[in-house]
C-alpha cells in the first residue's frame, strides 16, 4: 500500500488571520471528535508531565533519582495518540522507556511517579525494586515500559492476537524509538501483525538519534514510515510536535487497524534532553540544534494556540503551570520522606508461595 505524509495546517494560519482582520475572528476548526475543551484538558496533563520530568532530572543531579529517560519534546506525540485512544475507549498501550508523559497523562499520579523514580516502597509497580515505571498498569490499560529495545513490539502483537482470539475489539498501540527499528524484533512483530491483519498501531517516536547514533548512520531511507510498504500495510509520517496532528492521525489509524490491520505512524519529534541522565548529548549533537528544536516546544506552541483562539488567557496558562508545580512539589516531598523498600520483601511477587 502507498505511503502518505500526514500534515495539518497550523492553527492561526492565513484564513484565521484574514477573519481577524475583518473583525470576524472565530476558532479554527478542529478534526472530527475534538473539542477545545479536550485541548485544555490535555494541555493541563502536558504541563504536569513536563513539570515532573524536569523535577526528576534535577533530583538525579542531587543523587536522589538513579536514572531517567526524559520525554521532553516527545509529549505531543504521546498525548495526541493517547487522546485518540481514550476517545475510542477500547485501546491498550505498550509504551517504551521514554514515555513518561504518556503514563502520567494516562493516570499515573505525581506521587506514584516520584515514588517510582526515587525507588521508594510506595512505587506502585515494583515497590522500589526495579527500574522506574517498569511494571503492569492494568487500570490505565498499560502493560509496562521496558528498557530492552524493541521488546514491546512482539509483546504487543501477541496481546493483539490474544484479544482477537477472545473476541474483543481492542486496538493495541505500541511505542518505540527510531533506534528500535534496527532491531530484529521490529521486523518479526510487523511481519506477523501483517500476515494476521492484527489491530496494532506501531508508533515510532522518531527523534533521529539512537542514543548518539544519528538516523543517517542507521538507515538510508529518509522516513521510517516507508518500511510499512514492505509489510503490506500503510505507513504515515506525522508532525510529532503537533498534538492535534498526532490525534488526527491516530484516530484514523485506529479505525483502519480495527477493520483492516496494522498501521505504522512515524511521529517526528525532538529530544530536548540527553538520551538518559547518564548521557551527555553535547558530545555528538551540533551546537544550537536543541535550542532551535525548542522553538517548536509543544508546551509553548499549544499554549500560544489556545491563547490565540481565545480558549485560555495568559493568566489561566500561568495558573495551570502553578498548579502543576505545586503538585510536583508536594509529590517530591512525600516521596523524599518515604521509606525505601524493606529487604525482607525482596522475593515478594517473584516466587509464588
Amino acid at each position: 500500500m502507498p505511503r502518505k505524509r500526514t500534515t495539518r495546517a497550523q492553527a492561526g494560519g492565513g484564513s484565521a488571520k484574514a477573519a481577524e482582520k475583518n473583525g470576524a475572528r472565530s476558532k479554527s476548526p478542529l478534526p472530527k471528535g475534538l473539542e477545545y475543551s479536550d485541548l485544555v484538558d490535555y494541555y493541563t496533563r502536558l504541563i504536569q508531565a513536563r513539570s515532573l520530568d524536569e523535577r526528576i532530572w534535577a533530583l538525579n543531579r542531587q543523587g536522589k533519582v538513579p536514572i531517567a529517560a526524559s520525554s521532553q519534546g516527545h509529549e505531543a506525540a504521546q498525548l495526541g495518540s493517547l487522546l485518540a485512544a481514550e476517545k475510542d475507549g477500547d485501546c491498550f498501550l505498550f509504551p517504551y522507556y521514554r514515555d513518561l508523559a504518556l503514563k502520567v497523562a494516562a493516570g499515573l499520579t505525581p506521587v506514584q511517579t516520584m515514588m517510582s523514580f526515587m525507588g521508594k516502597a510506595g512505587d506502585p509497580y515494583s515497590r522500589g525494586r526495579q527500574f522506574p515505571l517498569q511494571g503492569a498498569d492494568l487500570p490505565n490499560k498499560i502493560i509496562q515500559i521496558s528498557n530492552v529495545v524493541a521488546a514491546g513490539l512482539t509483546q504487543s502483537v501477541g496481546y493483539a492476537l490474544g484479544c482477537r482470539m477472545a473476541g474483543e475489539k481492542t486496538v493495541v498501540l505500541v511505542y518505540f524509538g527510531d533506534g528500535a527499528t534496527s532491531q530484529g524484533e521490529t521486523h518479526e512483530a510487523m511481519n506477523f501483525a501483517s500476515i494476521h491483519k492484527l489491530p496494532v498501531i506501531f508508533i515510532c517516536e522518531n527523534n533521529r538519534y539512537a542514543i548518539s547514533t544519528p538516523q543517517r548512520s542507521q538507515m538510508v531511507i529518509e522516513e521510517v514510515a516507508s518500511r510499512a510498504a514492505g509489510y503490506g500495510f500503510p505507513g504515515f509520517t506525522v508532525d510529532g510536535m503537533d498534538l492535534v496532528a498526532c490525534y488526527e492521525a491516530t484516530r484514523e489509524a485506529i479505525t483502519h487497524a480495527r477493520s483492516q490491520g496494522p498501521v505504522l505512524l512515524e511521529m517526528m519529534v525532538e529530544r530536548f534532553m540527553s538520551h538518559t541522565t547518564d548521557d551527555d548529548d553535547r558530545r555528538y549533537r551540533p551546537e544550537g540544534e536543541v535550542e532551535r528544536a525548542r522553538e517548536r516546544d509543544p508546551v509553548v506552541t499549544l499554549a500560544r494556540t489556545l491563547i490565540e483562539e481565545k480558549v485560555l488567557t495568559q493568566k489561566q496558562v500561568d495558573e495551570i503551570a502553578a498548579a502543576a508545580l505545586k503538585a510536583t512539589d508536594e509529590a517530591t516531598d512525600i516521596a523524599d520522606a518515604s521509606s525505601p523498600p524493606d529487604g525482607s520483601g525482596l522475593h515478594d511477587s517473584v516466587y509464588s508461595p
